[in-house]
């Protein structure tokens, strides 16, 4: 069975409310459909639910304190935004939706939400006179405003006794609410095929030349255009990641192989975006067999260059080129070198990447990015990868759109 929530890292907020008891239930179902759940609670839901509960269910500390001199030293509550791709406060209270609306962040759920760059959901739960009442709908009108997610309540009996709207809504609905919010439908009935990860060039059958490439980014962008809709492959290097569900992969090894591999399916390719990392040389003859260290102090290998599968794709006729999206892994001179590159391999959009930065390199799971086309530059501030694929993705395809309609 398919889990829709499946590598998704969602950060459940819960504020104060009888409603507060049934976070423990929505934690294990988010769970169950994939989810790496991280918890944070005001000081008002912890009269209602035990941080302890919360951290056995999630099996992640629960996130308290806006100021707590521990994680505060290193910005905290920054962090925990951009670790999440989805923020869901179940239940939010009438007190924090007001706060939430008037941009509060005196406490740390509030800070996160401001913080944050990802989708933010809120799930309303009060008695049916706090939600009726016009500052309510006034808060809420105002959070939509801000592209703010609702989920709103149902209707029913309340813990006051009272029935009305205003329950927190079911929890089998707020998970299929979440699942499908990922799923955004604006690549629908294409066909998308990223590379990703780095290549390895042998020097002999233990040897190789390669980089530090850690395919992240190239694994969130397919898993992000497969959520878009598109039907997606990933040709991918060797690296050591999940494969995103719904995503068909080839694994490949060396630069020739991943041009191999991509010719061959080009022609049925709608967007072709290079994420991976290529070896920019490879060794002229690899040794059959492993070299031996003897008394020489240098060995010399004579090196030629890997193929240009940007180059090469740029280079289709006859209809057979897709849209074709670069990135340009630079250490300096970061926009010149993209802009080169754009025109050079006569692309459609270039990422410029810098991975000299090592708060966004390779292996983290930050990324900052600005993207050239003609005539366009456009940045991405920074954000987790994940979160960076899907707003790259949504442009993307407004873009591929475009080029379209305008032939």
């Amino acid at each position: 069975m398919i889990k829709r929530l499946s590598n998704k890292r969602i950060l459940l907020g819960v504020t104060g409310g009888i409603a507060a008891y049934k976070s423990a239930e929505i934690c294990r179902r988010l769970q169950d459909e994939g989810a790496e759940i991280r918890t944070a609670m005001t000081s008002a839901a912890q009269k209602f639910i035990t941080p302890l509960t919360l951290q056995a269910l999630s099996r992640n500390p629960v996130h308290l304190d806006l100021l707590d001199a521990q994680t505060e030293s290193a910005m905290g509550h920054i962090e925990v935004a951009r670790w999440a791709d989805l923020i869901l406060i179940a239940p939010a209270s009438a007190d924090f939706i007001s706060r939430l609306a008037q941009g509060r962040s005196d406490d740390l759920l509030t800070a996160i939400c401001l913080a944050a760059d990802c989708k933010v959901v809120v799930a309303p739960s009060m008695n049916r006179s706090m939600w009726e009442k016009k500052a309510t709908q006034n808060n809420m009108g105002e959070i939509q405003n801000r592209k703010i997610d609702i989920l709103n309540p149902g209707e029913g009996d309340q813990a006051c006794g009272e029935i009305g709207v205003g329950r927190l809504m079911e929890v089998g609905n707020i998970v299929n609410s979440l699942s499908e919010m990922f799923e955004t439908h604006s690549l629908s009935g294409k066909n998308v095929v990223v590379t990703a990860g780095p290549t390895r060039e042998a020097i002999d059958p233990i040897r190789y030349i390669s980089n530090h490439s850690s395919g992240k980014q190239g694994y969130a962008i397919a898993e992000a255009a497969m959520e878009a809709g598109a039907a997606v492959t990933l040709i991918s290097g060797p690296t050591n990641l999940p494969v995103p569900a719904r995503v068909e992969i080839v694994n490949v090894g060396s630069a020739d192989e991943m041009l191999e591999k991509t010719l061959n399916i080009i022609e049925r390719t709608d967007i072709f975006i290079s994420v991976a990392a290529v070896a920019d040389f490879k060794v002229e003859s690899p040794a059959l067999s492993k070299i031996k260290k003897t008394g020489e102090l240098k060995l010399s290998l004579e090196l030629s260059k890997t193929p240009d599968i940007l180059l090469e794709i740029s280079k289709l006729k006859n209809g057979r080129k897709p849209f074709t999206v670069g990135f340009a892994a630079e250490t300096e001179n970061l926009i010149k070198n993209a802009e080169k590159k754009l025109r050079e391999k006569d692309l459609d959009l270039i990422v410029a990447n810098n991975v000299g930065d090592p708060t966004i390199g390779f292996d983290s799971d930050l990324n900052e990015v600005t993207v050239l086309g003609h005539e366009l530059n456009k940045s991405f501030p920074k954000s987790s990868k994940k979160t960076l694929a899907r707003n790259l993705i949504a442009f993307i395809a407004e873009r591929c759109l475009e080029s379209i309609a305008y032939g």
